[in-house]
């Protein structure tokens, strides 16, 4: 599948932070891509290069084969982190504000369908639950019928009903024909969401591709967790477990011989927990820390 987003040797550096560290990354038309990583990876940095935002100190990002220029800016759609709107506008005049901006853009009235506002769009936008006003940003961001939507971390803050609406949404969207590429630090929203993903740590890509297929690449059968304890050495040896702070961790395609042998050795199971793998045991597994807890360092752009 031949690349409609082609990134090269991406890199930017903030005074003496540097950011995104030589990235490379290619995004297939018709997909979500997922940038997964914690706050401080470089994903925000990344995405607001891909879309003009913030200027790159190296490297090339190109779109159908070509610089991002005025013409693309009209195919490309934005949902930002946060976005001020005009204070004492309905969500129904704020989408019209918009629309007023481009040269073409899609009639209101098939955005609130499309976007599923017509129980609010005749409300001011200041009184809108957390999912409510997401959906209205990310009508915004369709407003100019774009090719690629970018939609940065859309759902942060949002109670688990809220997200799983929006997700619904995401897909109808991406049904179109859409390319989407999303940020975010929630890996049950890009396993749910995304075709192909990069995970980023330390301004750099360790794992590409899709969520399945990494999660096969890294881990066979389940993941035992058990309370950090001394461990004999027949199940150090037998069972390769993988200390991570007050826990351990077993990766097995045998579960049941691997439980009668902790509990002939006498292992403690209060708090024991068997599970499949996800993304963020694949993030913990590839950096030693997992994704939603990586505060060390803060991204400097605008976005945080």
């Amino acid at each position: 599948m031949s690349a409609f987003i082609q990134v090269n040797n991406l890199s930017k550096s903030f005074k003496k932070l540097h950011a995104v560290k030589g990235i490379s990354f290619s995004v297939p038309k018709g997909i979500c891509f997922g940038l997964l990583g914690p706050n401080g990876a470089g994903k925000t940095t990344t995405i607001e290069m891909m879309e003009g935002i913030v200027g790159m100190d190296g490297g090339e990002i190109l779109y159908d084969g070509e610089p991002l220029s005025r013409a693309m800016n009209q195919r490309i759609g934005i949902q930002f982190q946060h976005t001020a709107l005009q204070d004492h506008l309905t969500g129904r005049e704020c989408l019209k504000m918009f629309a007023s901006f481009y040269s073409h853009a899609l009639a209101v009235d098939d955005l609130v369908e499309l976007c599923q506002l017509a129980d609010f769009a005749d409300q001011d936008h200041r009184k809108l639950s957390g999912g409510q006003k997401q959906r209205l940003l990310l009508a915004i961001a369709l407003v100019n019928d774009p090719q690629i939507l970018f939609l940065d971390e859309p759902t942060t803050g949002l109670d688990p009903h809220a997200r799983r609406n929006f997700w619904d949404l995401i897909n109808r969207i991406k049904a179109l024909g859409k390319t989407i590429v999303l940020t975010t630090h929630y890996m049950d929203e890009a396993e749910y969401l995304c075709d192909d993903i990069a995970i980023m740590d330390k301004g750099l890509i360790i794992a590409r591709g899709a969520p399945r297929e990494l999660l096969a690449e890294h881990f066979n059968g389940v993941l035992i967790r058990l309370r950090q304890q001394p461990l004999s050495q027949e199940v150090l040896e037998q069972c390769q477990p993988r200390l991570d702070g007050a826990y351990w961790y077993i990766n097995t395609d045998k579960v049941e011989k691997t439980l009668k042998l902790l509990v002939e050795q006498q292992v403690e199971m209060d708090g024991l927990h068997v599970k499949s793998a996800n993304l963020d045991d694949l993030f913990l597994k590839l950096t030693g820390h997992g994704l939603q807890g990586n505060t060390e360092t803060q991204e400097v752009a605008s976005a945080g």
